[in-house]
């Protein structure tokens, strides 16, 4: 039976480097399942993978967007799906390698997501137009009306799925709840899941350093590059809204990265939650290659 190797584990751990060693160990590719690598013009604040390491193992999904273009866990999906039916790693060797920070991307691929409309463009711009006008709290207020049971649980501070929810509302005249199924769909592989962690002054320290090593790298330069995209869904993440901040001249240089590296750590918090409910996943610490190596062994026939 072929298996698909999934590498999870919060931002910062070092997931890059444990997956290129499995790829290189076994000659396969790597899929990229971070939703914001995928943008071509925000490589640093991403943290992508860069030229050397992108020259040692083949990736897919890593700089194949722009960050105008509409994408979403669902097409991550299928394009996914049509990609180990394609490549000859998986059709060939019987084993896959995905690895990547967002919860909603990896699930998508290992259970199936719930069959959401796609939205036309003129919805689209329709919400992001209402955004930029009234604000999010507005938007809330109207999700409150029109889906009281997905306001319910939403984060509402998180802008993408509170305008998604009501670009759907809005599209479809349903509610956003009523497609949300939450059903597996049965996959043709079987998944072999491998979660990365540290200690937690550790994982912090490193996420401290990253930081101050992407500002190092270009990260202002690469954020003024794309400020006239900042209403783009792709930026609204975690370090472009504290430097955008920082460019509009509300806070300084050193207080946006403070507040990067206190969110990113949030951020971080919030994966781990997430991955600690899935049984399926086995534990290693990144430097343990090892015993990486033969727990994928142990699994893969």
């Amino acid at each position: 039976m072929r298996t698909l190797l999934v590498v999870v584990g919060p931002t910062g751990v070092g997931k890059t480097e444990v997956c290129l060693r499995i790829a290189e160990k076994w000659g396969i590719p790597v899929i990229n399942a971070d939703s914001r690598q995928l943008y071509a013009e925000i490589p640093i604040g991403t943290a992508a993978p860069t030229r050397e390491q992108l020259a040692r193992v083949k990736h897919y999904f890593v700089g194949n967007l722009h960050l105008t273009d509409y994408y979403s866990a669902s097409k991550f999906e299928t394009d996914v799906l049509t990609l180990l039916q394609s490549d000859p790693a998986f059709t060939e060797k019987s084993i896959g390698l995905m690895s990547g920070g967002s919860m909603m991307y990896v699930d998508a691929v290992c259970h199936g997501i719930d069959d959401i409309p796609t939205i036309d463009a003129e919805t689209r711009a329709y919400m992001k137009e209402r955004l930029e006008r009234e604000g999010l709290e507005r938007l809330v207020e109207e999700l409150r009306l029109l889906d009281p049971a997905y306001y319910a649980i939403v984060d509402r501070k998180n802008t993408r799925r509170v305008v998604h929810a009501l670009e759907i509302c809005h599209a479809t005249g349903k509610t956003y709840t009523s497609f949300r199924t939450n059903s597996r769909t049965p996959r043709w592989f079987k998944t072999v899941k491998i979660g990365l962690n540290r200690d937690r002054d550790e994982l912090y320290d490193r996420i401290n350093k990253r930081v101050l090593q992407m500002i190092d790298q270009g990260w202002v330069e690469e954020v003024l590059n794309v400020y006239p995209f900042r209403a783009e869904n792709a930026l609204n993440t975690v370090g472009y809204k504290e430097l955008f901040e920082y460019l509009d001249g509300l806070c300084t240089l050193e207080n946006a990265i403070t507040r990067i590296q206190s969110n990113t750590r949030r951020y971080c918090r919030k994966q781990l939650t997430w991955y600690k409910r899935d049984p399926s996943v086995c534990w290693f610490h990144p430097d343990d290659l090892n015993a990486i190596f033969d727990h994928i062994q142990n699994h893969i026939y």
